[in-house]
């Protein structure tokens, strides 16, 4: 179904759409596409993943994005910001492909772009050219999620709780759905779904510190391949007191925090704090140490802001295949019952694409896709904004 031109705004009261959902997150590590079926009866949602598409970077891209993180010029934003819109339509059209859906019925594309910068309460900038995404495809889209919360006085972030508590809760006990992309974030979520009981917000590094230290040791490795590396290693725990003394961890919900914090130079000290520890120090063990110190911030924010009786922990995101991570994860939170996100639904690394996705489908319907209580906004609001096709 053509959604309407841009003098008619987006429609109201529709269900049984279609959307397409684009992610590329602070992990550096592509670009994922999904499409979903929205559905909505008595007021429960229901959705059917149709198809997902991973769009790996390349090297030259990966340190493209990285450089662009922490400085670039005026001329170099401007044509990546272009650059990865048309990447972000590739992947949306191969997508649409592979589900099987003419683009005729796809009501529209939510892009979430790629954080350049985040830095509450002063702004949000997100890369890839919604009006290229919509050139390309011929698909209206929606983007740019972030900035209303922001600028309704929230941190911009996390904003998948609405998805995670409508869409992934359990029936009879309360969860946490902890992402691990490039930063962590958890959702903690009661049972049924009760929106009055959601609360989340970041942890600190999912795998931003672990692949930085990876790719500074090991050049040639996009990222520590099946925990290798990590599972040779042994982490000093005299670096990971240190660096769980930042006063960040202290600081109580509602927070979020990005690659602005976890710099190439954050990376570069991690390194040297591990040489300076230990010194017949391997690559190894600074390697396990940037694992461990993932767990070990997620263990902080349990043990400090989630009071709630929480028996079981999903995994999402591309560090939930880190098996050093994933068990050492399993075994701070013991005795709550940590598992994959894909074990009860489908790939936990199409997952934020999914929840855009569907703040896409709460923008049609007019509906807030923030949850104050996480973000800290002064109250619900629409996210996104409208690009024609």
């Amino acid at each position: 179904m053509r959604r309407p031109r841009w003098s008619e705004g987006p429609v109201t009261g529709a269900t049984g759409e279609v959307l397409v959902g684009l992610m590329s997150g602070t992990s550096l590590d592509g670009i994922t596409a999904a499409v979903v079926r929205f559905t909505e009866t008595e007021g429960r949602m229901g959705i059917e993943v149709l198809a997902q598409v991973q769009r790996a970077y390349d090297r030259p891209t990966r340190e493209r994005l990285a450089a662009a993180l922490v400085g670039a010029t005026p001329s170099e934003y401007t044509r990546l910001d272009f650059a990865l819109g048309g990447w972000l339509a590739d992947a949306a059209i191969s997508a649409i492909a592979e589900a099987g859906i003419p683009r005729a019925e796809i009501a529209a594309i939510a892009s979430h772009g790629h954080t350049v910068w985040h830095e509450p309460p002063h702004g949000t900038w997100q890369f890839g050219q919604p009006v290229v995404i919509a050139e390309r495809t011929g698909i209206p889209v929606i983007a740019d999620f972030r900035v209303r919360d922001v600028a309704a006085g929230g941190e911009g972030a996390p904003l998948v709780p609405l998805a995670d508590a409508m869409l992934f809760s359990a029936e009879s006990h309360w969860r946490v759905l902890q992402n691990l992309g490039g930063i962590g974030n958890l959702t903690v979520v009661p049972p049924g779904g009760l929106l009055d009981g959601v609360r989340a917000f970041d942890t600190g590094p999912g795998v931003a510190v672990l692949d930085g230290v990876t790719r500074q040791l090991r050049p040639a490795l996009p990222y520590d391949v099946d925990g290798a590396l990590a599972s040779a290693g042994r982490p000093i725990e005299s670096v990971l007191e240190g660096l769980l003394s930042d006063p960040w961890f202290e600081v109580p919900p509602p927070k979020s925090t990005g690659r602005e914090r976890y710099t190439p130079a954050f990376v570069a000290d991690v390194i040297a704090r591990c040489r300076a520890a230990r010194p017949a120090v391997r690559d190894e063990d600074i390697i396990a140490t940037a694992a461990w110190f993932t767990a070990r911030t997620i263990e902080r924010a349990f043990a400090r802001f989630v009071p709630e009786p929480v028996e079981e922990v999903l995994l999402s995101g591309g560090g939930a295949r880190h098996p050093v991570l994933r068990e050492a994860i399993a075994m701070v939170l013991s005795p709550r019952h940590v598992r994959s996100f894909e074990a009860l639904y489908f790939d936990g690394e199409a997952k934020e694409a999914v929840a855009f996705a569907f703040l896409g489908w709460r923008h049609l319907m007019r509906r807030a896709g923030n949850v104050p209580r996480a973000t800290g906004a002064r109250g619900p609001r629409v996210l996104g904004a409208w690009y024609p096709a």
